[in-house]
């Protein structure tokens, strides 16, 4: 084979390689914010993939170093001021860990999650200048702040440039994101129109598209939404009575869609009964997110005409045609005891990860989530296991 029909073939594979890992992060994903009776504050979150991606569960410590590079831009360093837990992916190029989910030891979370209409600004800074790239929000965020606040305060100074995830201008990055804090602040950034937009989240609720402000009108056409069932109605001396619980939920959207998970993350943070205890509320919260849950094969999608991803995403049984996006985990974090769990699809107990117990690692730890033994409840353990 000759040197120029190698080359060729090492860079369909890193283009087919970088369509797979990086821009089908996070296709359906759905964030909330749940607060127990006490006033103390919980994150979840779930991933839908149509297959499954090479996730590192890493813990970075304090004084841990990071780069960021945003195109032909100088390079923005920085050192980890605080240390966090997170749910990584490899860079297809530089094989560098980019951040999808985390938690910091000051209780401050990040979510990245699939935002089809990204639009970043134009480069117009001056190339001496240190910029970040969007793609590392997640490590620059829990490594340095130790709240939604100071998040929103040094955004306003801070470049932040939408890149490109292969050479070429390939695939711009997707996503948008969302932060929750120990007092219970959210906030969403996202890069639409040309432009950033930091938004300061009420309901600390997010799923996809469209963008932020447009779920939050739609949610004038549910000003209806209540948790308590009306299951009695007379009508002309005639009584008809619902036989069951449950007739509250009956206008609550069905769909998968973003706009549809959106509404009902909405009721569900909501109307929750608020757990006394933090093992309640984790309790309570992991409840919660069941209702986000998505088996293969609920929604099909024809391999042949949606994302590249789909061509080599595995086919539904007995429809080989076809793919299914479906929960391929769901993360739970604990804003106040500072704990991290995590589970995948194919395991029905959650795997945890403290920060307080990680607290005096002083290298990075980074463990292969496929690789944690489904017996083995403490990730915390499997990650100082790691040399």
């Amino acid at each position: 084979m000759s040197k120029s029909s190698r080359l060729s073939r090492t860079v369909v594979a890193t283009l087919v390689a970088g369509a797979i890992v990086l821009p089908s992060i996070g296709n359906a994903c759905t964030s909330l914010l749940y607060t127990d009776a006490n006033g103390a504050h919980y994150a979840g979150r779930t991933m839908e993939l149509p297959m499954e991606l090479p996730y590192e569960a890493t813990y970075f410590p304090k004084g841990a170093s990071f780069g960021s590079k945003a195109d032909h831009n100088h390079t923005l360093s920085f050192e980890g001021k605080f240390g966090f837990m997170s749910l990584t992916v490899p860079d297809p190029v530089s094989k560098d860990l980019k951040v999808v989910e985390g938690l910091n030891d000051q209780g401050l979370s990040f979510s990245l999650l699939a935002y089809a209409s990204t639009d970043g600004p134009k480069d117009m800074v001056d190339k001496t200048t240190g910029v970040l790239a969007a793609i590392d929000l997640g490590a620059w965020a829990l490594s340095q702040f130790k709240d939604v606040a100071q998040v929103k305060a040094a955004l306003a100074k801070q470049e932040v440039l939408v890149t490109a995830l292969l050479p070429l201008g390939i695939f711009k990055t997707p996503f948008h994101y969302t932060l929750h804090d120990a007092t219970g602040a959210s906030l969403v950034i996202e890069f639409a129109n040309g432009k950033q937009t930091v938004i300061d989240n009420p309901l600390g609720v997010m799923t996809n598209g469209p963008e932020f402000a447009w779920h939050m009108t739609n949610l004038n056409n549910y000003t209806f939404l209540n948790n308590r069932d009306h299951s009695k109605l007379e009508l002309n001396g005639v009584t008809f009575q619902q036989p069951d619980s449950g007739i509250a939920t009956v206008a609550l959207p069905a769909s998968n869609t973003s706009v549809g998970r959106f509404v009902r993350a909405v009721y569900y943070s909501q109307f929750a009964e608020k757990a006394r205890t933090p093992d309640k509320a984790v309790s309570t919260l992991a409840n919660v997110m069941n209702n986000f849950d998505r088996p293969r094969g609920i929604t099909m999608d024809e391999r042949f005409e949606g994302e590249i991803a789909n061509i080599l995403a595995p086919g539904v049984e007995g429809h080989s045609t076809y793919t299914s996006e479906y929960t391929s985990w769901t993360a739970l974090s604990d804003l106040n005891r500072l704990t991290f769990k995590v589970r995948s699809y194919d395991n029905l107990n959650y795997i945890d990860f403290d920060l307080n117990a990680l607290a005096n690692e002083t290298s990075q730890k980074s463990v292969t989530l496929s690789k944690i033994s489904t017996e083995m409840a403490s990730g915390t353990a499997a990650l100082q296991a790691e040399k």
